[in-house]
């Protein structure tokens, strides 16, 4: 997915000691669906570890990436979160 990032937490530590980041991701594109052109916006969260969020931490806010990762429902939540695990720069 290519987007940019529009928020980012402070570097956190887990209790065993790896790096966390949580970021919010903005997402805008034209898709076809049904042969038809569409605009396509979508903000969604994302986490990353160890040093994929020390990396994500130096980024600036609004810069534009290309994400790579899975997605998993957290526990006690409803949204399902991105967890990123490469990046490319656009």
């Amino acid at each position: 997915m290519t987007a940019c990032i529009a928020e980012a937490e402070p570097l956190r530590y887990t209790p065993a000691g790896l790096p966390a980041i949580s970021l919010r991701l903005e997402h805008e594109s034209q898709q076809t669906e049904a042969g038809h052109p569409r605009e396509v916006k979508a903000a969604m969260k994302a986490t990353a570890f160890g040093a994929m969020a020390e990396r994500l931490a130096r980024q600036n806010i609004g810069s534009l990436w290309t994400f790579s990762g899975f997605l998993a429902t957290p526990r006690n939540g409803k949204t399902a979160v991105l967890h990123i695990q490469d990046i490319q720069q656009n």
